[in-house]
């Protein structure tokens, strides 16, 4: 048995039962119609004939069950139109990022009599070009940090509709890949911000961004294809490490960076950070909540500031555990950095005040077991600076407590 559901069906029912009972009804009064004035049957020249309003009927279902065909093809199309609805509205969100400063570059030309001589002179050159996307009418603009790393260059934004204004960096995050940049202006369209929390696997993505410095607002698609990785990004020399960073198999680029990862309600839900250059399709993006904070931040202070305990440290799991011998198979352990002067303990900071060392395992803080679930450096980052915390430590088989404040660190 089939139900009427939909309202667009129900009005080319009630279309067709009115026809019948109209057919019903002009039967009836043909036969036993009565005889009218002359005066009367001429006026009724005038109105539209029992045929012309039949036809205006059909016209009107005819045009009922025309759009409910059309309606059932969009249901069919409706992710594809999602996402072709999403991007246009998106686009004149994204922007291009362009680096430029002087470079030393060297001339030869040709002397008297026949010499080659060098001329020495500075030229203003692209040094680095990424994506950002406006957060804000007023011209707020969130990218990577690693492409505005360079302090000495000009930062210029290209709009989609190719407009050109000058950027000023407001501020370069101290512990995470971001930068919040400022263009003058008014009226710019802001994309909305959406919430990473409930991101699941399979959940379809979109990504916009100016691949390989060129391709400026290049559109791929993909999947969420992992969640939570931890990964060091290199570039420029530079290693850095991205903590719960969301995983996606749609393209990311050169020139990618920066750019927006959105859902199909056209939230932005990741800045695209890195890719796997020894793989194919995977990808890394910074989940947008950990932005979140420090946009806050820039708006409210013009700054963005971080509880700094000054360590540096290797989670512990079973491997580990078994590898260096240790007593636990969780925990921080407090080692030296890959390159020359990268201490365990910074000197002056919060943790050498408390009494910590090299080779030290964090245990808890405030409590909390720090394991997989719970990384010492997310536990850090809810806190407050100066807010007192404590540490229960693992020093050569001994359980010591230290307690302290945290320092601050800000950009």
């Amino acid at each position: 048995m089939l139900f009427i559901n939909n309202s667009k069906t129900k009005q080319i029912f009630l279309f067709l039962s009115l026809l019948l009972l109209l057919g019903v009804f002009v039967g009836v009064r043909e036969i036993n119609k009565p005889s009218i004035s002359p005066l009367v049957e001429a006026t009724s020249l005038f109105a539209p004939s029992l045929n012309e309003r039949l036809e205006q009927l059909e016209i009107r279902v005819q045009q009922l069950e025309n759009q409910l065909t059309q309606e059932g093809k969009k249901i069919i199309l409706s992710e594809e139109e999602q996402r072709i609805r999403i991007v246009k509205k998106t686009l004149p969100s994204v922007v291009s990022v362009i680096a430029s400063k002087k470079v030393r570059v060297h001339s030869l030309w040709f002397g008297w009599p026949g010499s080659l001589n060098e001329l020495p002179r500075e030229e203003e050159q692209e040094v680095n070009n990424g994506t950002g996307f406006l957060i804000s009418a007023d011209g707020m603009i969130l990218t990577n940090k690693h492409v505005v790393s360079d302090e000495e260059a000009t930062y210029t934004i290209v709009t989609n509709d190719q407009q050109e204004y000058s950027a000023e960096v407001l501020a370069r995050d101290p512990f995470q890949d971001l930068a919040l940049m400022k263009i003058k202006g008014a009226g710019f369209q802001p994309v909305v911000l959406g919430d990473s929390s409930n991101i699941v696997l399979g959940e379809s993505v979109i990504a916009i961004g100016n691949a390989l410095g060129e391709f400026q607002n290049t559109v791929s698609t993909g999947v969420i294809s992992g969640l939570s990785r931890q990964v060091n990004a290199s570039g420029e020399g530079k290693v850095e490490a991205l903590n719960n960073v969301l995983q996606t198999d749609a393209a990311i680029n050169p020139g990618n960076s920066g750019g927006p990862l959105l859902n199909l309600r056209g939230e932005v839900i990741g800045i695209n950070v890195a890719m796997a250059q020894s793989a194919e399709n995977i990808a890394f993006s910074v989940p947008i909540n950990q932005a979140k904070k420090a946009i806050e931040q820039v708006k409210t202070t013009g700054k963005i500031t971080y509880p700094f305990l000054g360590v540096r440290y290797q989670a512990v799991n079973k491997i580990l555990q078994q590898q260096l011998e240790l007593g636990v198979d969780h925990g921080a352990l407090l080692i030296q950095g890959e390159n020359l002067g990268e201490p365990a303990v910074e000197p002056g900071s919060a943790a050498e005040r408390m009494g910590l060392k090299e080779n030290d395992i964090i245990l808890k803080m405030d409590g909390q077991k720090i394991d997989a679930d719970h990384i010492l450096g997310d536990l850090i980052k809810e806190c407050q600076p100066r807010e007192k915390i404590i540490l229960e430590v693992l020093r050569q088989n001994r359980h010591l407590n230290f307690s302290g404040l945290l320092g601050k660190i800000e950009s």
